[in-house]
């Protein structure tokens, strides 16, 4: 009995993946290119693993591909390498997506086409049916990517329509505004982290893995996807409904929500379980994965030609970065004199340390309110990225989750163009922050980003300025009322003290 006993858990596995030997040194060369090439998206999106809990999930991914392709031993017998060294010219289009997003300043659209370059590097090695055979554990790469966050407010949206909805049915008076709940026993907010991002990405990532497992056709793999994103979506509506119905229970919000983090994993979980109790009637894991057709010839000189293909995806993906480095060598700052852009009645600071551009602060007081003023200037052919990171460095507090953004309104109640007031609600913060492009006022979004896209290539007449305006307050004290009165301390200053011809001039100064 033991002789068959080894055959069943050793040879299987030799045999099945004894294919992948003429690929290791082409893709060890490969992968090794293709991460030094691309170390700034990896570096990104394992900080992001490690500070965001929405994301933990993602140390796991490649484990679990590798698990996935020894899961598929079987159905890798008598498959071999069959390099397809043409295939490489794939990487040319996905040079240009990733150019294209590393001018606009989008991370995670680095991060895909990081993904899918190490996707043609396994199409050009392996070959075409191979690369078949293994493509769910591939495909399941795209996981590394900590891609969906602007996802948040609409899942905002959702779970407040869940609760404006949920409290009408279940008579319990509230007011809504916003993502704000007020019942009579005290209030609630829909913050960032009661969005359920975190419980939708995991959701979708063990759908993904449960369904690669269990189910062989393709349908039921799609159909157990969707509804690992459409079941946590409504299910966190729920879960929402719930800590708001519990507080008016109890009498207390507070108490309500003192341990909904908690409430929400162990909701979480019960989700899952009803999501495996779903699936498991149309398991199809009894069943071997299908053979993609008859026995392959092995070619001698495929080591040959997976080397070829590896140096070959690696040569062309290194273009992109290549024009990049070209274009950042041409944007280097140049000297600039920045002077403070509100009522001169302090003296201006040195560089702040860390600072992307040329950068003053200044402390100031306007009309009786004490603030900081802190104007950063940056290369004219500057990308959207450093100018939205240190926008976020400068007015997000560390401890707070629920930051949100509102336009800065002047005393006639009209937006005032280019400024945008960053505000929290636990602790309370706010801040205003003012973005002058090529000379105009700008706010953040697809448009800047197709702008400055533009600029970082041509050159611009002005150089991008950022103004981050912020009180001076003891903000672990600051109650909601107080942050309403700061806002419109800011508002009046902001309104009597315009600033554009300041920033145009010092902007003109930075070319």
């Amino acid at each position: 009995m033991s002789q068959p006993a080894a055959t069943i858990s050793g040879e299987p596995l030799a045999r099945g993946l004894s294919g992948l030997r003429d690929a290791r040194v082409g893709l060890a060369i490969g992968l090794i290119a293709l991460g030094l090439l691309f170390h700034a998206e990896i570096a990104a999106a394992v900080k992001t693993w490690d500070d965001s809990t929405a994301y933990n999930h993602c140390f796991l991914v490649i484990p679990i591909a590798l698990f996935l392709i020894w899961d598929r031993r079987s159905s890798l017998r008598g498959l071999t390498v069959a390099p397809i060294p043409l295939a490489a010219v794939l990487a040319l289009p996905l040079g240009v997506a990733w150019l294209a997003a590393e001018r606009l300043g989008i991370m995670e659209g680095r991060q895909l086409v990081a993904v899918s370059m190490v996707e043609v590097l396994f199409l050009a090695i392996l070959g075409r049916r191979l690369w078949l055979a293994l493509l769910g554990p591939l495909l399941y790469l795209y996981f590394l990517v900590p891609f969906g966050d602007f996802l948040t407010p609409k899942l905002q949206d959702v779970t407040t329509w869940f609760i404006r909805h949920g409290v009408d049915i279940l008579g319990i008076p509230a007011y809504i505004d916003g993502y704000v709940i007020e019942i009579p026993e005290g209030s609630f907010f829909v913050a960032e982290a009661c969005a359920g991002l975190r419980f939708l990405i995991a959701s979708i990532a063990f759908g993904a893995l449960y369904s690669l497992l269990m189910y062989r056709g393709a349908a039921r793999r799609i159909l157990f996807i969707v509804a690992s994103i459409i079941v946590p979506i409504i299910a966190n509506g729920f879960r929402a409904l719930g800590i708001v119905a519990l507080g008016h229970v109890l009498g207390s919000a507070q108490a309500a929500a003192a341990d909904h983090v908690l409430y929400g994993w162990i909701f979480f979980s019960i989700v899952i379980l009803m999501l495996i109790a779903m699936g498991l009637p149309f398991r199809q894991d009894d069943q071997p994965e299908p053979v993609t057709g008859s026995p392959m010839t092995p070619d001698p000189g495929a080591a040959r030609l997976g080397l070829l293909a590896g140096f070959g995806v690696a040569a062309l993906a290194a273009l992109g970065p290549a024009i990049v480095l070209g274009l950042n060598q041409a944007a280097a700052m140049a000297e600039v004199v920045v002077m403070p852009s509100c009522v001169n009645q302090g003296s201006p600071s040195a560089p702040a340390a860390g600072s992307v551009g040329r950068a003053i602060v200044q402390r100031v007081v306007c009309d009786g309110t004490t603030m900081n003023i802190e104007i950063e200037v940056f290369s004219p052919r500057t990308t959207a990225a450093p100018v939205n990171a240190e926008r976020r460095h400068l007015t997000r507090l560390p401890e707070a989750d629920d930051m949100s953004e509102a336009p800065v309104l002047s005393t006639t109640g009209a937006p005032m163009p280019g400024w945008r007031f960053i505000r929290a609600n636990d602790p309370a913060f706010v801040a205003a922050a003012g973005l002058w492009i090529d000379g105009e006022p700008a706010t953040p979004g697809l448009k800047m980003r197709l702008q400055m896209a533009r600029t970082s290539v041509t050159g611009a007449a002005y150089a991008p300025v950022l103004v981050i305006v912020t009180p001076v307050a003891d903000w672990p004290n600051v109650d909601m009322r107080k942050r309403r009165d700061l806002e419109h301390q800011i508002a009046a200053v902001l309104d009597a003290h315009d600033v554009g011809d300041q920033v145009r001039a010092l902007a003109r100064g930075a070319r």
